[in-house]
């Protein structure tokens, strides 16, 4: 959030009342807080940025990288949004039965016996080798059905893809048969957040692959390539649709991005103090004694642990925030409590607000600053928070 210059955010202690929420947030003692106006933000820039004539597939893996799908999915499109991309058939079925009509296309793996099920839902699939288009033309075949597909070309990611000399065989192949709708043809980036020059590379090739499927006369609705990182890298990637996942949330694609600061955080994670103790030199806290008191120290109990998805082991959070001050964990953390040193902030109480992600005062936590502590990724860190940890949408 902007304050304007030379407004602070001093921490001021709300009431008990405002500190606890309604229905299975109030019975939880932690929540994840969606703030779908920062996410409405971020689509609107993405728009603006690459501009109206290409369409924004939204991409919705993992319950929308640990938001929810079903919501950010009604927010995506209510803002601009035009397609919505999810794993598989599961996450697929969970928008349409939110009744969520918008088209879909399925990123992954989708059986052959599941195939009957996207063809009833208007689903997508992506076809990623000759197997694969087997099994959509079999599924199709005398049934009078039409499968929609998109094919994916792996152009150096070395995963999901039809590699590059069999692309245009196999997309005539489907073309020209009569139950597949060959929707779509795409690629993924490898590098595009850390080596622009092979991103180029991936580029070049898949630029060539789509020149001699025009001289096949083999036409697409949709090509894709540009990822959020790809989004910042230049247009030449953008083609007539982009399928951004981090940038949605508000999460960099890559480090010290220029574009940083114009996208906000739109997950919140925050529990509350459940116990403050103040125990002598040398005494144990936690599992294994693995910390140990180096003075009186003030200790705060806070109910959340890895259970909900802060990461213990290998590496682990290292602070939160406390009446908008840094507070570091003391001891292990253990499966639904972590203990905090607090003898350098004053009054502490039970039911204070500790933030574990986002902001309070003037400081904040972010999901990036996390994935350094963890030695992983922002992904990581917001797909790993629990659906046992409630979310609570908002909207400011």
């Amino acid at each position: 959030m902007d304050n304007g210059p030379g407004l602070a955010l001093a921490y001021t202690r709300p009431p008990m009342t405002e500190r606890l929420a309604n229905g299975r947030a109030a019975a939880y003692p932690s929540c994840v807080t969606i703030d779908l106006g920062a996410l409405a933000s971020n689509i609107r820039w993405i728009k603006a940025r690459v501009g109206g004539h290409v369409a924004l597939m939204a991409v919705l893996k993992a319950d929308a990288y640990g938001h929810g799908a079903a919501e950010v999915a009604r927010a995506a499109l209510q803002n601009g949004a035009d397609l919505l991309a999810v794993a598989n058939m599961a996450e697929a079925l969970e928008l349409r039965e939110a009744h969520i009509d918008a088209p879909i296309l399925l990123l992954s793996y989708v059986p052959a016996e599941a195939i009957p099920t996207a063809i009833a839902h208007g689903l997508s699939v992506t076809v990623f080798d000759e197997a694969c288009a087997a099994r959509c033309i079999s599924a199709t075949a005398n049934a009078g059905l039409m499968l929609k597909v998109h094919v994916k070309v792996d152009t150096g990611m070395g995963r999901l893809g039809v590699l590059p000399p069999v692309t245009n065989a196999l997309c005539r192949q489907l073309q020209d048969t009569s139950g597949i709708d060959l929707e779509g043809v795409y690629t993924h980036f490898a590098t595009a957040d850390d080596d622009p020059a092979y991103m180029r590379e991936q580029l070049k090739t898949f630029n060539r692959v789509q020149s001699q499927l025009r001289r096949a006369g083999v036409g697409v609705k949709y090509i894709h390539a540009a990822n959020s990182a790809a989004l910042l890298n230049g247009d030449d990637s953008y083609f007539n649709v982009i399928r951004p996942g981090l940038l949605l949330y508000g999460l960099e694609p890559m480090p010290n991005s220029a574009f940083a600061q114009q996208i906000r955080p739109v997950m919140s994670w925050r529990t509350q103090i459940a116990q403050v103790k103040t125990l002598p030199p040398d005494s144990p806290v936690g599992y294994g004694r693995a910390y140990r008191t180096r003075g009186r120290e003030t200790i705060a109990v806070a109910p959340v642990g890895y259970a909900d998805g802060l990461r213990r082991t290998p590496y682990s959070w290292r602070e939160v925030l406390i009446q908008g001050q840094r507070a570091p964990l003391a001891g292990r953390v253990s499966m639904e409590k972590i203990t905090i040193n607090v003898s350098h902030i004053r009054d502490v109480a039970v039911g204070d607000e500790v933030v574990l992600m986002g902001r309070q005062g003037d400081d904040s936590i972010s999901a990036d600053e996390i994935a350094t502590w963890i030695h992983s990724n922002s992904y990581e860190v917001v797909t790993s928070i629990a659906p046992r940890v409630p979310r609570t949408y908002i909207n400011r």
